[in-house]
């Protein structure tokens, strides 16, 4: 799940994303509106946690501006105004999704969070298959040869863009720009340490190469 904070308090907005991340959550920091609606329009997120008090442009606005939007993502509207006219005029007439007054607690944004992604659209099922392996998007299931194989959320993405790229390299930094979030180390091994994990439970030690200078591919 990608997930986009539009919070301009910076040590607040550190800790959410600190506690989402070890929920498996890709998060972004936006912090303030404009750069939210920017990245909004740069890239498809799961949920958008959105302060409404924030600097440039307000949460309302962006939350007006993203519902013209044809595939808006589904919006959290997170604030310290957390009276019942506020959340009445948050959900109808600004139109977001939901709505969590400050303080909140945490595991309560997460089920939040959660459910708002659970609430989007859901594609048709869509099966993706090269060289044995199956993976099944809808469901988020893998099978090699016939097994049922338990992947993480990151290993399942990996091995997806793999798969999408038919034995052709991927290279770190592409994984890392899709699958991961902009706050990433590019030197960190959290992406080696991934494959590799891939790796072992696809159960061939050669099934994903890595290419020195290219990147990773599939190679069954």
């Amino acid at each position: 799940m990608r997930v986009l904070l539009a919070e301009d308090h910076a040590i607040l907005a550190r800790t959410i994303a600190t506690g989402l991340r070890r929920q498996s959550m890709a998060v972004d920091i936006a912090a303030s509106g404009d750069e939210a609606e920017r990245m909004c329009l740069l890239a498809a997120y799961d949920v958008l946690i959105l302060d409404r008090d924030l600097p440039v442009m307000t949460g309302d606005e962006v939350c007006l501006r993203l519902r013209e939007l044809r595939d808006p993502p589904p919006i959290l509207m997170l604030t310290a105004a957390g009276s019942l006219e506020d959340r009445v005029y948050g959900l109808d007439r600004l139109g977001a999704d939901d709505y969590l007054g400050k303080p909140f607690d945490f595991t309560e944004l997460v089920a939040r969070v959660r459910a708002l992604s659970r609430r989007a659209p859901k594609p048709p099922s869509v099966v993706h298959e090269y060289q044995g392996i199956s993976l099944d998007l809808t469901r988020h299931e893998v099978h090699v040869d016939g097994r049922a194989v338990e992947l993480t959320p990151k290993e399942f993405a990996v091995l997806l863009m793999l798969i999408e790229a038919r034995g052709e390299a991927i290279t770190h930094r592409e994984l890392v720009r899709s699958i991961w979030d902009e706050n990433l180390d590019p030197r960190t091994s959290a992406v080696r340490a991934t494959v590799s994990r891939l790796r072992g439970k696809l159960g061939v030690p050669d099934a994903i190469v890595a290419d020195a200078g290219e990147g990773y591919r599939l190679c069954r």
